[in-house]
């Protein structure tokens, strides 16, 4: 057994997306706690978001099922059906497929943290629900890139 080491874990922050829709994501910051401990089955990432930063834009995945366990903080989950709050301890999952866009809002004045566990599949598209973004398969790895909904690039 080899005990992950949180602060060097692999980490990032801010968003990919083009701008103006990276705005509301510049809070975020994630380490890949899975990738530190070697998994490549699925992947586990650690994510504080700063006061009003948000997780991502709405989206939902193709291939990849994604879950997420809040461990600090109060968030509001936004899907196709509203918003709800999830507090430490909440968590929520949604399946490859569903047209359910999501994202997670921290409308709090405290950082919060969850853990989201997703799976990884080559062939995930990744469609955004409020806006015309989507992201095509390979996009994930840095070999794509986001674009609009009929495929013009950004």
């Amino acid at each position: 057994m080899t005990k992950i080491d949180v602060q060097a874990a692999p980490s990032g922050a801010g968003s990919r997306y083009p701008a103006p829709f990276d705005e509301p994501c510049r809070g975020r910051s994630w380490r890949r706690v899975g990738e530190a401990a070697g998994l490549n089955q699925f992947g586990v990432n650690l994510v504080r978001l700063a006061p009003g930063a948000w997780s991502s834009q709405r989206h939902w995945h193709s291939h990849e099922d994604e879950f997420v366990y809040v461990l600090k903080g109060r968030l509001v989950l936004v899907t196709d059906a509203g918003e709800e709050t999830l507090e430490a301890g909440d968590c929520a999952g949604f399946p490859a497929g569903k047209k359910d866009g999501h994202c997670l809002q921290n409308r709090t004045s405290q950082d919060a943290e969850f853990l989201v566990v997703g799976s990884r599949d080559d062939a995930d598209y990744v469609e955004y629900s409020d806006i015309d973004m989507k992201l095509p398969p390979g996009g994930h790895s840095g070999a794509g890139g986001f674009c609009r909904k009929d495929g013009t690039p950004y």
